[in-house]
Formats: C-alpha cells, sequence, structure tokens
C-alpha cells in the first residue's frame, strides 16, 4: 500500500460517496473505486459497505481509519522535516506576554530564535486579564505559547516550562512602622490599604488564594496595569503591595521586606500538549527549555 491509497481511502470515508471523494481530490472516479479495492484486497478485508444509495463504513472500515490518518500524519511530519532542511523552518508563533518576566531577556532570547529561523515571524501579544486572559486565549487557540504567572495547579493539561521562581516580599514606604521589620507575615499587613494588579493577573490570583488561605480579607484599594509601577504607588503612599521579588522592588523611598511563612511565585511558559504538531512553536518551546535548564531558575 502507499500514501495515496490511504489519502484516497480517507477522502471516501469522509465523504461517503466516491463521487465526492473523487471531486475533492481531482481524480476520476474510476481512480476512486480502483485505490480502494486495491487496499481492501491487500488487507484481506471490506471497507466499505456499498448500496445503489449510499456508501458506509464498515466495523473494520472504522478501525482502519483511525489508523491511516495517523499513518498520514507521520509521512506528513517527514515530509515537513525534509522540507525545513532543503527551505529552512517557516510558520508564525503568536505568543501571550507578561510585563513581568524577571531577569530573563525576552528580546535577547527572540534575537536567537529569529537568527536562527529567519523564516518564523513572531506576534507578541497581550492580555488586559494578565496571565488568566492569556490562558484563555490558548484554550481558544488564539495564542501558541505563553508566558503565565499563575500557580502549577491551573496549568494541568498542558506542556509546562518553569523559567523562573522567586519568593514574594513585602513593599511599603519608607517610614512605614514595619519597614524596619526583618519580616513581617501576612496577618500584619491585612489591614493596610494595598497597591496591585488586577485580579487575573498571576501573581495576584496566587496571593488572594494565600490571604484566603490565611482566612484573612485585604483591600486592594489601588489597581494598576503594569507590576514594574507598583512600587511608585507604594511610595507615593497609596499603600502597601505584595509582590514577586524581582528588580522592579528595588525602588527609592520603598523598602522590600520579607515575609514569613516564604510564600513563592513562578513564571512558567505554557502551550498546548498538541503544540509541538507546529515545528516552529516546538522548536520556541525547546528553546525555553534548553535556556532554563543551562541558566537554572533564577530564584530569588
Amino acid at each position: 500500500m502507499d500514501v495515496r491509497q490511504l489519502e484516497i481511502f480517507e477522502a471516501v470515508a469522509e465523504e461517503l460517496s466516491f463521487t465526492r471523494a473523487a471531486q475533492r481530490l481531482y481524480a476520476a472516479q474510476s481512480t476512486v473505486s480502483a485505490a480502494v479495492q486495491a487496499l481492501e484486497h491487500e488487507l484481506g478485508a471490506t471497507l466499505f459497505d456499498r448500496s445503489t444509495r449510499r456508501v458506509a463504513l464498515t466495523a473494520v472500515g472504522e478501525s482502519v481509519l483511525v489508523e491511516a490518518r495517523d499513518a498520514i500524519a507521520a509521512i506528513d511530519r517527514v515530509r515537513t522535516v525534509a522540507a525545513e532542511s532543503a527551505a529552512g523552518l517557516r510558520g508564525r508563533v503568536r505568543v501571550g506576554m507578561i510585563s513581568n518576566v524577571g531577569d530573563l531577556d525576552l528580546p535577547d532570547l527572540f534575537g536567537d530564535f529569529h537568527r536562527a529561523h529567519p523564516l518564523v515571524g513572531l506576534r507578541l501579544l497581550t492580555s488586559p486579564a494578565g496571565s488568566t486572559g492569556l490562558l484563555e486565549d490558548l484554550a481558544r487557540a488564539r495564542i501558541d505559547v505563553a508566558f503565565v504567572g499563575l500557580p502549577v495547579e491551573d496549568l494541568v493539561g498542558l506542556e509546562v516550562v518553569e523559567l523562573v521562581r522567586t519568593r514574594f516580599v513585602a513593599l511599603l514606604p519608607a517610614g512605614h512602622p514595619l519597614a524596619e521589620r526583618r519580616a513581617v507575615g501576612l496577618a500584619e499587613l491585612a489591614d493596610e490599604p494595598f497597591v496591585d494588579t488586577p485580579e487575573g493577573f498571576g501573581h495576584r490570583v496566587r496571593l488572594d488564594r494565600a490571604f484566603a488561605a490565611a482566612d484573612l480579607v485585604r483591600t486592594v484599594r489601588t489597581e494598576v496595569a503594569d507590576l514594574a509601577t507598583v512600587p511608585a504607588y507604594v511610595r507615593a503612599g497609596l499603600g502597601v503591595a505584595v509582590v514577586p521579588r524581582m528588580g522592579t522592588v528595588d525602588a527609592p523611598g520603598v523598602v522590600a521586606v520579607e515575609l514569613e511563612p516564604r510564600l513563592e511565585w513562578s513564571l512558567h511558559v505554557v502551550a498546548p500538549r498538541h503544540a509541538r504538531d507546529q515545528p516552529a512553536t516546538a522548536r520556541l518551546l525547546d528553546l525555553l527549555r534548553d535556556r532554563s535548564a543551562q541558566a537554572g531558575l533564577a530564584a530569588g
């Protein structure tokens, strides 16, 4: 048997008509009929029940169709690999981005990817709902991969690469009564007004759950769309904050104080399991995984 026979069989199985399958394949109906008969002869089984009124798959045909589709997909992947070797990887990867990526130099990483695969387009997108919105975009196939700061228990069923792991710290305006402390607990901050990002942002999801688990209620009085701007609003006296310990916490007029007990935040890049069917997406995931392994987790 050859792949053309399998493709003809698949077309007839989907159309349930030799005539429509021939039209779809731009082939003579006699060619389609002969290919199916040859396949049946080679397999020693009848794949279709034929009558003057209808065509239907037999039970054997249903089983063979599953395997035929897998075989066709495998051959397509072989063709793709050969085409990549001859002409270079092509395609597009849509990447969901968040503002807080720690010490990762994403422009440099994407630059390396571009130099290795200049025919692949990169489209970098954001969501006003932060990591939660990006996860929804991923589920609806509006993006191919996403950088998210959500807890790992929210990422079930996805391919997950952990890129950064760090701890939360409290940000207090200089002169705050707790600013001289070595560490503070969430209970000591619960009555303070908070500056934070909107609901749905990854680190806020993690923090809101930590307060709820401790049976504590806090008030977020000021919401800002970019985590990097939080220290400026703390310095201005609009409230305190609890954020992942990144470069953004080092700001004049703001003191970073450790939390006790320790609370951690992780940055992941995630993709659907089937993302590796797209060679360009698979290559980007491999590059991110390699960089993470080479550098180790950027923990704070």
